[in-house]
This record gives structure tokens, C-alpha cells and sequence, in this order.
């Protein structure tokens, strides 16, 4: 992305997933006190997901226009025109979801959510730290979403590709090394001595694995599919 000056094709939902599956991994981490390598993985994945944000939201292209006008990254730089295919993705993936919801065109929109988002945890975990029952179910609940929202990362790039018939913009070192890190996950998660991984991280791990392999297939299947040239073509 930020050598093309364009994050046409990538999917914005994959910072969401991530970073809020991170940050409800940390919250969830002082009352379920799992294994400190996967905290330091959440956070890890915090930052590197946030500069992937920032870069992202740096190279995103403006909306089709008429053809002869040339686009504009939101950073100022050139940026490629959105295939016909890949317009008609982002006018469909914004058009269902209440308040445009993580399809802002002001950068600081993102941020202040994932801010409110930390600021909301940090005031319950506070709240309900004194009444064990209490913080018990919540701290439940904290793990099954934080653990079900990242299993799902795969799919909005998944829906992308389908929606375009097309790889292009999500390269395939990306997806190596997202089926690398599952290996070695199960690896760990599998071979660990038992009680120290939670059942729930198995799971999460288990569905995310079959989904980056989905990916793989739609890889193989579309490539980087047709050229700039050929969707000029043909419009």
C-alpha cells in the first residue's frame, strides 16, 4: 500500500477485527491470567494493526469518477482508480451499515472509536472488579467476543475478493504469512501441556485456520484477476 500510494482492494474491516480483538484479549487477560506470550501477541498486534490502519487510511482512493479524471489517495499522493468492480464493492459494503460505521471519510472517526472503545472497557472493568460473580461472567464474555471477533478476520477480505473476482490489492505474502502464523499457533495452542491454553483459544484458532485457507483457494482460483487495462477495456 504505501509503495502503490492505494489500499484499493484491502479490506478496512481488517484493522476493526483485529484491533478490537486485541484490545479485548488485554482486558481479558487479568481475570483469565492465560499464557503471557498470547498477551504479548495482543499487543504486538495492537501496534502493528494500528500503523496498518494509519497506512490504509493514508492510501485511501477517493470514489470512482468520470473517466479522464485522475484520484487522489486521502494523503494527496496519486493514487490508481478503483476498478469498475471494486467501486461497485465500496458503494455495496457502505450502503447496509448504520452510520456509515467504519466508513468514514474523516481519519479521526477511527481513532475516537477504538479510544471510546478502550475508555468504556477500562470504566466496567473498574466497576465490576469488586463483585466476583459479577466480573467472572464479564470476563467470559470478554474472551468469547475478543476470541470470536478475531476468528472471523479472514472473511470481509474473503467477501472483497468474492464481491471483485479478484486478489488484487491483498498480496500473497500476506496470506503466507497468515497461514504460517496458523501453523504455528496450533502448533503451540495443541502441543502446550493441557489446562494452559483455554479450550475457547483452540476453537477461535481452529475456524480462523480454515478460513485463511479459504483465502489460499480464492487466491488460486482469482489471482490478481484482470489488469487496469482490461477493465478499461471493457468499460
Amino acid at each position: 500500500m504505501h509503495r502503490t500510494r492505494s489500499s484499493a482492494g484491502f479490506s478496512l474491516d481488517i484493522p476493526l477485527i483485529m484491533l478490537t480483538a486485541s484490545i479485548l484479549k488485554i482486558f481479558y487477560w487479568p481475570g483469565a491470567r492465560f499464557d503471557r506470550a498470547l498477551l504479548v501477541q495482543a499487543l504486538v498486534m495492537l501496534v502493528v494493526q494500528s500503523i496498518l490502519l494509519k497506512v490504509a487510511l493514508d492510501n485511501r482512493p477517493t470514489p470512482l469518477r468520470p473517466q479522464g479524471i485522475e484520484m487522489k489517495s486521502m494523503s494527496g499522493a496519486r493514487s490508481p482508480m478503483l476498478t469498475p468492480r471494486e467501486a461497485s464493492f465500496e458503494t455495496q459494503s457502505t450502503s447496509w451499515r448504520p452510520y456509515n460505521f467504519w466508513r468514514w471519510r474523516d481519519q479521526q472517526a477511527y481513532w475516537n472509536f477504538l479510544l471510546t472503545l478502550t475508555l468504556g472497557l477500562s470504566a466496567l472493568h473498574i466497576l465490576l472488579r469488586p463483585s466476583p460473580e459479577s466480573a467472572g461472567l464479564y470476563t467470559t464474555l470478554l474472551g468469547a467476543a475478543g476470541l470470536g471477533i478475531e476468528a472471523v478476520l479472514p472473511i470481509p477480505q474473503m467477501l472483497t475478493n468474492y464481491s471483485s473476482q479478484s486478489c488484487r490489492g491483498f498480496r500473497l505474502s500476506v496470506l503466507a504469512n497468515w497461514l504460517f502464523g496458523d501453523a504455528m499457533k496450533m502448533g503451540f495452542f495443541f502441543w502446550s501441556s493441557p489446562g494452559k491454553i483455554p479450550w475457547a483459544f483452540k476453537a477461535c484458532g481452529v475456524f480462523q485456520a480454515c478460513c485463511d485457507l479459504g483465502l489460499g483457494a480464492q487466491y488460486w482460483m482469482y489471482g490478481e484477476g484482470l489488469g487496469e487495462e482490461a477493465f478499461a477495456h471493457l468499460a
